[in-house]
C-alpha cells in the first residue's frame, strides 16, 4: 500500500503512543476533523487496528518506529551524519552503496533510514521481513583507510554498539555470533555488511534492523517494546533508540578505525550469549562442527574447542545454535537417537546428536521408502528409537518394517517431567497432545494453550505451575472441507481465501473454518487467563501445517497483547525433553 506524505505526517505525529487532538491530526492531514476516519481507513490493516478514540483524542495502542523527516534529520545531525528518511525504498544499503560507488568521501556517513523496504536483506541472502513501523531500519557508510581484509571483526563491533545502547536504554540483551542482536534464543536485531573499494579507501556499508514491536509473522523474535514491558519501564520512543543506536556506532567506529577491534574484543565476549557453551555449527542446515565457544580472535573468528581440537571459523555461510541441552551420557555414547511422530497422515523423524536435531524429515504413509534409505545411511545398532503415534497399529508396523528394529513407542503419562496430567483416562489421551504439551516447555514457562493444526486441531491448556487441564478436539480444516462437501448441496467447490466479510461461497467456507479455529483457541485462551489469574500471562503455542494462517489470520489486537509462537515439530521437541530428563 502506497502512502501519500500526509499519512506519514500522522503516522509520525501519533508514533509515540501519546494522544493527539484529532484538530492537530485532521491539520497535518489537510482534511476536515469530520473526515478523519476515512483518511485514517487508507492505512494499512495492522497500523488501523492500532487506533484507540477518547474524547476528541487519538492514540495508538502500541508505538511504532515511524519518525518525522525534521526529527531524523535532527538527530543523525547531532552525530555527525548526513541524513535523508526513506519512507520507500528497495533497499537502505542499496542506497548508500550506489553513493560509494560514487565515491568514499559521498559515502561517508552518510545516512539512509527506512520506513519500508521492499528488497531488505539480511546475513546469507535472507530476506528481512518486516511490517510497517514494527522495525527500525538504517544504513550507513564508514570510508576507512584500512583494506578489506582488515575490517573482518567490524560486524562484531557493530553488533557490540548496538548491544551497547540498548544497555543504555535498561534493556538486557546479548549478541549471538558473529552480529546478531538476541534475547535468549529470540533475535531481536541484524546487522548486514557490505563493502566497496574505491578511491583507494574502503567503504562498509551497515544495514542495521531492530524489532521496535513484536513482529507478528516473524518467528522466535523478540522487540524493544516487548523488553520494556517485561522490565515494568516506560517504552522509550523510535527517536530516542536511533539516537542511542546512532551514538555508540559512531563511538566505536571512530574507535575501529583507529585501533581495530582488539581493544574491544572482551567486551564483545562478555556481551556474547554462547560463550564458553555448547553450541553446533551449521551449514546448508547440517551440523558441520560441535563444541564449546571458546571466544573470537581479532578478525572476529569464532574460536570453537571441539573433540579433535581447537577450530577457527569464519562467519561466511554458517549459522550457529546453541546446544545446551546435551542428553543423558548413556544415550551421548551410544550416538545418535531417532524419534518419531506418527501422526494421522505423515510420518515426521527427526536425528538427534547430543540434545539437537541434525535432520528432520517427513512422508505419508503410502511410500515410507524415504524412512528406510535413511535408517540404511545413519542407522545402527547403538541407536535408540523412541517415538509417540496416533495413527494406529498397522501404521506402526509399517515404520517399522522400513527400520528392521522395534520402536519404543510412548503413550500419555499421567505425569512427566513435572507436568500433571489431569485427563480422567490418560491412556484414551492422544499421545501427540501430550508430547506437545511437553514439547511446549521448551518455548515458554508460562500457562500456555498448546494448538495443534493437522487432521484435527487441537486445543489444549497448560498452567503455569505445570498442570496440564485438557482441551479440545475439532476437524481439521481438510475434515471441515470434506463433512461440507459430503453433507451439504452446492457446497463442494475449491476453498477460496479468508477475508473479514467474505462474499462468495468459497471464500465464505474458508473463512467460517478459519473463524471456528481461531474462535477455538481464543476461547481457551479466555478460560486459561480465568483460571491462572488476573495479570499472569498466557502464551500461545501453535504448530503443525496450518499454523502459520491460523496466526495471520488472529485479530491484530489479540497477537499484540499476547506472546504467540509458531513451533514446527513440537512433538518432536516433546520426545526430546522426556529422553533428556527420564
Amino acid at each position: 500500500m502506497t502512502l501519500k506524505p500526509q499519512h506519514w505526517q500522522v503516522l509520525a505525529e501519533l508514533s509515540d503512543g501519546l494522544p493527539q487532538h484529532v484538530s492537530q491530526l485532521a491539520r497535518l492531514a489537510g482534511v476536515k476533523p469530520q473526515q478523519l476516519n476515512g483518511f485514517w481507513q487508507q492505512m494499512p490493516p495492522h497500523i488501523r487496528g492500532l487506533l484507540r478514540q477518547h474524547d476528541g483524542q487519538w492514540r495508538l495502542v502500541r508505538p511504532l518506529a515511524v519518525f518525522a523527516r525534521n526529527e531524523v534529520e535532527k538527530i543523525g545531525q547531532a552525530h555527525g551524519f548526513q541524513t535523508a528518511l526513506l519512507d520507500e525504498c528497495v533497499s537502505s544499503n542499496d542506497e548508500i552503496l550506489e553513493l560509494a560507488r560514487q565515491s568514499p568521501d559521498a559515502a561517508h556517513k552518510a545516512l539512509r533510514v527506512a520506513h519500508c523496504q521492499s528488497k531488505g536483506r539480511g546475513r546469507q541472502g535472507r530476506s528481512w521481513q518486516h511490517r510497517l513501523g514494527e522495525c527500525m531500519m538504517f544504513s550507513f557508510g564508514w570510508a576507512f583507510e584500512r583494506p578489506q581484509h582488515e575490517l573482518s571483526a567490524l560486524s562484531l563491533a557493530a553488533a557490540l554498539a548496538c548491544n551497547r545502547a540498548l544497555a543504555k536504554l535498561g534493556l538486557n540483551t546479548q549478541i549471538k555470533w558473529p552480529n546478531d542482536l538476541v534475547v535468549g534464543r529470540d533475535k531481536l536485531g541484524g546487522i548486514l555488511i557490505e563493502t566497496v573499494r574505491s578511491g583507494g579507501k574502503t567503504v562498509a556499508v551497515v544495514g542495521i534492523g531492530v524489532n521496535f514491536v513484536l513482529p507478528k509473522e516473524v518467528e522466535n523474535a523478540a522487540s524493544v517494546q516487548a523488553l520494556f514491558q517485561t522490565a515494568s519501564q516506560r517504552g522509550a520512543s523510535a527517536a530516542r533508540l536511533l539516537d542511542a543506536l546512532l551514538g555508540e556506532l559512531n563511538s566505536l567506529f571512530a574507535q575501529f578505525e583507529r585501533d581495530g577491534f582488539a581493544p574491544v574484543l572482551a567486551d564483545y565476549q562478555a556481551a556474547n550469549r554462547d560463550h564458553n557453551r555448547p553450541v553446533l555449527l551449521l551449514q546448508d542446515g547440517k551440523v558441520i562442527y560441535e563444541g564449546i565457544a571458546a571466544g573470537v580472535d581479532a578478525q572476529g573468528a569464532l574460536l570453537l574447542d571441539t573433540a579433535a581440537g581447537r577450530k577457527t571459523v569464519v562467519c561466511g555461510e554458517i549459522s550457529l545454535r546453541p546446544n545446551d541441552n546435551p542428553l543423558p551420557a548413556e544415550i551421548v555414547r551410544s550416538g545418535r537417537c531417532l524419534l518419531l511422530d506418527g501422526g494421522n497422515s505423515q510420518l515426521k523423524w527427526a536425528w538427534v546428536e547430543n540434545g539437537s536435531f541434525t535432520e528432520v524429515s517427513r512422508a505419508p504413509y503410502r511410500d515410507l521408502s524415504s524412512l528406510g534409505d535413511d535408517w540404511v545411511a545413519r542407522g545402527n545398532g547403538d541407536v535408540r528409537i523412541v517415538g509417540c503415534a496416533v495413527c494406529g497399529e498397522a501404521k506402526k508396523a509399517m515404520v517399522e518394517m522400513q527400520i528392521g528394529r522395534d520402536v519404543e513407542w510412548l503413550p500419555s503419562m499421567t505425569e512427566a517431567l513435572g507436568v500433571r496430567n489431569h485427563y480422567r483416562h490418560p491412556e484414551e489421551h492422544g499421545a501427540d497432545r501430550w508430547f506437545n504439551a511437553l514439547g511446549s516447555r521448551r518455548f515458554s514457562k508460562n500457562a500456555c494453550v498448546v494448538v495443534s493444526c493437522g487432521t484435527a486441531v487441537t486445543t489444549d491448556a497448560l498452567t503455569d505451575d505445570d498442570h496440564y487441564l485438557g482441551g479440545t478436539i475439532m476437524p481439521g480444516f481438510h475434515l471441515m472441507k470434506e463433512a461440507m462437501a459430503l453433507k451439504t448441496a452446492n457446497l463442494n467447490r475449491v476453498i477460496g481465501k479468508v477475508y473479514p466479510f467474505p462474499t462468495t461461497t468459497s471464500n465464505a467456507l474458508a473463512s467460517g473454518m478459519m473463524d471456528a479455529v481461531c474462535g477455538a483457541l481464543m476461547l481457551m485462551h479466555g478460560r486459561l487467563k480465568a483460571k491462572v489469574g488476573v495479570g499472569k500471562p498466557v502464551d500461545v503455542i501453535i504448530t503443525g501445517g496450518g499454523a502459520a494462517k491460523v496466526v495471520q489470520a488472529l485479530p491484530e489486537s489479540f497477537v499484540l497483547d499476547n506472546t504467540v509462537k509458531i513451533v514446527d515439530n513440537l512433538v518432536i521437541y516433546g520426545l526430546l525433553n522426556w529422553i533428556e530428563q527420564e
